[in-house]
């Protein structure tokens, strides 16, 4: 089922007999913060290895036996996977089709429309797909207000909206900032815009996405920052890849529209899953900058990346970087004037 957005907090808490939990979009933070949510809801904890399992990409073949499996110490297990892409699709379908009570949490970046893995759980009774992406506007806000309410502070309106501004793209970063604006204001203290401007980071609210965004329209300072940011926060080189191969499949059809007439600001409107207002600037430069021709090859590129990740002793921090500046680097030589 497509879980409605009013009852997903209270879900966390509680997911009751699903079986099948999918977070996925562009919030990487929020998706780990509700995954660790459910996590210790069921098992109680985050690290019991007796009721808490994580596979890894290439350990989705025991999908099926791990959500079969039983608790030794008894209590309800949990199997967690991370970097759940449409690799995940078939292991989900057969451990829905299996026995076992375990709650498997499946932990994906942003889906398409098209989707295997997302269509399975949202069709099945007994699962459940959340969708995670950033926090804007008064929903951020209250974000922002509530962490700062926790330390027992104020923040003041002008520096609320400055802050709100500048975070949102990552829930694991906005909380980080809130909790630095916290410390520098003190228990009963209060954030104006001059402590805001001077706690809040360069990199706050730096994500992936903003990583990939910047990198196709050509900006490959900032691409760079902020894939230094991502990968510093424990985003893995595979999952930047894929995460990569997504976001670059969204744009290829979108170009593939452009190319058929629509205009461009049209075809970013379009675009599936939707383009998070802040970056669709970002991603209709883009589209100005990339033919689907040009796109299929770095999409080549980034799968030949990922496969010489996976060799035994490949510097994949390296690779991937590379991957993804030469993105950049390309976009960046589109938009230089021909003379």
């Amino acid at each position: 089922m497509k879980l409605d957005a009013r009852r997903v907090e209270a879900f966390l808490r509680d997911p009751g007999a699903t079986r099948m939990v999918l977070l996925h979009g562009e919030d990487s933070g929020l998706i780990r913060e509700r995954a660790e949510t459910l996590v210790r809801a069921v098992a109680g904890a985050l690290d019991d290895p007796f009721r808490v399992s994580e596979l890894d990409p290439a350990d989705l073949s025991r999908l099926p036996e791990e959500a079969a499996s039983q608790s030794l110490m008894g209590g309800r297990r949990v199997v967690r996977v991370r970097e759940a892409g449409e690799a995940a699709a078939k292991p989900a379908e057969a451990a829905l089709a299996g026995p076992g009570t375990a709650l498997v949490v499946l932990e994906a970046g942003s889906l398409t429309a098209r989707s295997a893995l997302k269509k399975l759980v949202e069709a099945a009774q007994d699962a459940a797909a959340i969708a995670c992406y950033p926090e804007e506007g008064r929903a951020l806000e209250e974000t922002i207000r509530a962490g700062l309410r926790e330390a027992d502070v104020r923040i003041e309106e002008e520096a609320l909206h400055w802050v709100a501004g500048q975070l949102g793209a990552d829930r694991a970063s906005t909380r980080q900032e809130v909790a630095k604006m916290a410390l520098y204001a003190g228990t009963g203290g209060v954030v104006d815009l001059e402590m805001a401007r001077a706690s809040v980071g360069d990199l706050a609210g730096l994500s992936l996405d903003d990583a990939l965004f910047a990198a196709t329209a050509g900006q490959v300072a900032m691409a760079d920052r902020a894939l230094e940011q991502a990968m510093a926060e424990g985003a893995s080189p595979v999952g930047v890849l894929r995460t990569a191969l997504s976001h670059l499949d969204r744009l290829h059809r979108v170009a593939l529209s452009v190319a058929e007439g629509t205009p461009a600001a049209e075809a970013a409107r379009s675009a599936r899953p939707p383009v998070f207002f802040r970056r669709v600037p970002a991603f209709t430069r883009a589209l100005s900058l990339w033919s689907p021709t040009a796109l299929r090859a770095a999409m080549l590129g980034l799968n030949e990346a990922e496969r010489a990740c996976k060799r035994t002793g490949a510097p994949d921090d390296t690779i991937c970087r590379n991957a993804v500046l030469t993105i950049a680097r390309r976009a960046a030589a589109a938009a230089r004037p021909r003379g």
